[in-house]
């Protein structure tokens, strides 16, 4: 992480609690699947990479300043080129809307940050991540910190203890993050919470 956005140093954070999401435990909300099975967005996975991390490092209302630096653009635009970073993206009408970006090593993906400039369109992100995991036989979706929003996803922290557990049992799986693009929820099966939002 960056402190700011202008700030080249880099530093490492390994918290006491860690933010995990269960990849057989996320929940959606009904509204959010109906949202999903509409179609209204398409999913492109790694077509727009540096579009997605640049989205993410912009300035917010209410949020003017960013931990995503140059640096760390640099770092993960060369991950993506090697094939250890992706990005999950929301389309509509041509034009990217949404979506979020992280690191895939083994069977651990690190999601790092994600955007939004259409309601919903980083959660039907978020949604075809975890199914895209759990189809390539991922064990760990990193968060890094629970928020309130990916608490609603099911988002959960565990101790650092627990964070290394899964971590080094994740290491010892291959994933395959695959490629491509999908309309997710057609026929996708999802996990409705009774959440009304």
């Amino acid at each position: 992480m960056a402190d700011a956005r202008h700030d080249e140093r880099l530093f490492l954070v390994d918290p006491p609690r860690r933010g995990v999401i269960p990849l057989d435990g996320m929940r959606i909300s009904r509204r959010l699947a109906r949202t999903i099975r509409s179609g209204r967005f398409l999913v492109r996975v790694d077509s727009a990479f540096g579009s997605v991390i640049e989205a993410c490092a912009a300035p917010r209302p209410g949020r003017l300043e960013t931990w995503i630096n140059g640096a760390i653009q640099e770092l993960c635009c060369e991950l993506h080129a090697r094939g250890a970073a992706h990005s999950v993206e929301t389309w509509r009408d041509g034009r990217l809307v949404g979506g979020l970006y992280g690191v895939s090593i083994a069977g651990a993906f690190f999601g790092e940050s994600m955007f939004s400039n259409e309601r919903d369109a980083s959660k039907v992100a978020l949604v075809h991540l975890s199914e895209r995991l759990r189809a390539g036989g991922y064990s760990l979706l990193d968060a890094q910190f629970v928020t309130d929003h990916l608490r609603t996803f099911g988002a959960v922290e565990i101790s650092k203890s627990e964070y290394h557990r899964r971590l080094s049992e994740a290491l010892d799986v291959l994933g395959d993050f695959g490629g491509g693009e999908a309309h997710v929820g057609a026929g996708a099966a999802l996990q409705v919470s009774s959440q009304a939002s």
